[in-house]
């Protein structure tokens, strides 16, 4: 009988490198919780389908970091708030800019869509809230009233009511038809960084970096509990689905709170550290945290996760339980939002006071949005979450399943050693049979071996040589009236090629040992530096692959970039003129080595000197002759031009799957900036 597996309860699902530089915003989507929009310090925002390698879709136009992204509910719209304060809306389904809205002076800080009606509002540093009607391309509205920058807004299910949470140490509450703010909720001492309505009840609830989550009745204008003792600053906050409590994205752990009374039913270690988002789809959070460039995404099993009943005992941190009587069953329930059938009416416009504001589309708009593109990188996966657009259910087209738990550490290993030391007899043990078709296979001749194909791409770590047949040092396959095989003739055939191969060897140690004294006897461009004191390494390196790619032999260069990729300070401009060509050659090779070695000088280059080089050419003439200056322009331009050819090479094989793929990937977001 097989010994049931025990599954974890939280695991870490995946880990991608989303943008060339630092990601600075991400958000799920709430409808599938599959879809992740990610923004980045390159100026893009790029769009991924959790637990798929491949960038879906990547979206351009912004001219600064994008600092705040969010998706509206049917996951067809993305708006996306850059540091520059332009917000910028894309139709994910038609893969095009729908709008740019300007008249922010500061960061935007916070986005959010309505749920039934084509508004956005957006929060800013400059401490003004507005809301956008990305039909007419206008502000409706300005909310004044917080001091400090507003760090989350949302809308609430009935698309009646915002609310927003600062930095002031404030949540304020608007209402939009009447255009004005209803009341304001003080109570905590520090920043809120997250306010969230529960779906059903007119309760709201809110985190802050003061490491409590307070709880507010929207009818009353009153604080209903305070939980207190988080282990840091309150993120991420999602009511359950259906209201029956409320998630906390911790330092790295979930906890689960009821508010009346407030208590802490389940604390669940999960190593996310600083988790950015949640979501809940098929009984599981998705949870999503980034560092730098990188974004991990994470799953709990909230069927093994108690969201009412008793109080939990804290692992994490041994504090007070709030223990209270439970609540009165016959006491009322709150108000429950009414949601309407159509879109909600629109909210009352105002005389506007800035010309930013009530400017109709310019030129300059318009040109924005030609230079915004969707970048369509995997169309397999756009295809199967974007089109066709169903009238009945879009995204996703099918119901997505759960994602499978790993076995907890130990489980695994424990019930295969179980098996492995049952006892069994030779006559219980069986093989597989594949349920194949056995076709005759033709007996080999020794004189004359049967071909095998070779490998498009040759790995650098094998088992056998390449192009040597192993049927030639074994025995033949006898066949009637055929002669057996002499000594002699085995011998030949063990010596075939070899001769050939000694003397590829001999010519590769004589190259690599003219590189070598170009390198120690410091030979420029032919005359020999006696005695110096403190030669120039990056010089010697330079002239060094001179002759290495004068020889013309990409076994020599690789063996040679093997050696100048472990000091970087050996690179200069000269050496990447130099050395990008046969990089491009490298990266079409056969040989898995000369792939790697090549992708290691790509990105080295792409670090060091992409930057130089796109400033370089973006910089204005000079005023004058600075003969160094336009040598340094000239070689920029070399460089630019070759990492241009090598930028579509790489782009096709971005799509590879395993960790060449995976490699290509991070070296085509570093080349984005070249489009």
């Amino acid at each position: 009988m097989a010994t049931p597996v025990v599954t974890k309860t939280a695991w870490k699902l995946q880990e991608i490198v989303a943008h060339a530089s630092n990601v600075s915003s991400l958000v799920l989507g709430k409808a599938s919780g599959r879809l992740l929009a990610t923004g980045g310090d390159d100026c893009r925002v790029n769009l991924w389908s959790i637990n798929k390698p491949n960038c879906i879709m990547s979206l351009t136009g912004h001219t600064s970091p994008v600092e705040s992204v969010r998706l509206n509910t049917p996951e067809e719209l993305i708006v996306a708030g850059s540091q520059s304060g332009s917000i910028r809306v894309w139709d994910l389904e038609a893969a095009k800019i729908l709008r740019t809205l300007m008249g922010h002076k500061a960061n935007i800080c916070s986005l959010d869509f309505h749920p039934y009606g084509e508004f956005v509002a957006s929060g800013s540093q400059d401490t003004n809230i507005k809301l956008w009607d990305i039909r007419r391309k206008g502000c409706v509205f300005r909310y004044r009233g917080h001091s400090q920058a507003v760090r989350c807004l949302r809308f609430s299910p009935d698309g009646k009511w915002l609310a927003s949470a600062a930095d002031d140490h404030t949540v304020k509450l608007w209402d939009l038809t009447a255009g004005k703010m209803m009341s304001e909720f003080p109570g905590h001492t520090g920043p809120v960084n997250v306010v969230e309505f529960h779906p059903n009840e007119y309760l709201l609830a809110s985190g802050s970096s003061d490491r409590t989550i307070r709880f507010w009745d929207l009818e009353k204008f009153q604080v209903v509990s305070c939980i207190e003792g988080e282990p840091g600053p309150v993120r991420s906050v999602l009511f359950n689905p259906d209201g029956c409590c409320l998630y906390s994205g911790c330092q790295d752990s979930l906890r689960v709170y009821g508010w009346e009374p407030e208590r802490c039913f389940d604390v669940v270690l999960v190593n996310w550290g600083k988790v950015a988002d949640l979501a809940i789809c098929n009984d599981q959070l998705i949870g999503v945290a980034f560092s730098q460039s990188n974004v991990s995404s994470y799953v709990v099993d909230l069927t093994r996760v108690t969201r009412t009943g008793t109080v939990a005992r804290d692992p994490v941190q041994d504090h007070r339980p709030l223990a209270q009587p439970p609540p009165n069953p016959s006491a009322p329930l709150r108000r429950i939002y009414e949601r309407p059938s159509t879109t909600c009416s629109k909210p009352q416009r105002v005389k506007q006071n800035s010309e930013s504001e009530r400017r109709s589309p310019s030129s300059e708009d318009d040109r924005d949005e030609r230079e915004s593109r969707a970048e369509i990188q995997n169309a397999e996966d756009y295809n199967e979450i974007f089109q066709p657009k169903n009238s009945i259910s879009r995204t996703p087209p099918r119901r997505s399943e759960p994602f499978p738990a790993p076995p907890e550490d130990g489980e695994l290993d424990a019930a295969t050693a179980k098996e492995a030391a049952k006892p069994s007899s030779a006559m219980d043990v069986q093989f597989p049979v594949p349920n194949l078709e056995v076709l005759p296979r033709p007996p080999v001749v020794a004189s004359t071996p049967a071909p095998k194909a070779e490998p498009a791409i040759i790995p650098a770590t094998r088992n056998e040589p390449i192009g040597l047949k192993a049927s030639d040092f074994l025995p033949a396959v006898k066949i009637p009236q055929q002669a057996e095989l002499v000594d002699e003739d085995a011998m030949s055939q063990i010596r075939k090629g070899h001769d050939t191969m000694c003397v590829v060897l001999t010519s590769r140690h004589k190259n690599l040992d003219t590189v070598r004294a170009v390198w120690t006897t410091g030979d420029i461009k032919g005359h020999t530096v006696p005695h110096c004191p403190s030669p120039d390494g990056a010089l010697f390196a330079q002239t060094s692959v001179d002759s290495a790619v004068a020889i013309n032999d990409l076994s020599v260069v690789v063996d040679l970039l093997n050696i100048v990729n472990q000091k970087a300070s050996l690179w200069k401009l000269d050496l990447c003129t130099t050395v990008l060509p046969q990089i491009e050659k490298l990266l079409q090779s056969k040989y898995e080595s000369y792939v790697q070695t090549g992708c290691t000088s790509l990105k080295l280059i792409l670090q060091r000197f992409l930057p130089l080089i796109t400033d370089m050419l973006a910089a204005p003439p000079s005023v004058g002759v600075d003969i160094s200056r336009e040598e340094r322009l000239h070689k920029c331009r070399l460089c630019y031009k070759q990492l241009k050819s090598i930028s579509g090479l790489v782009k096709s094989k971005s799509g590879l799957s395993g960790r060449h793929g995976s490699t290509f990937r991070e070296l085509h977001l570093l080349m984005a900036s070249l489009d």
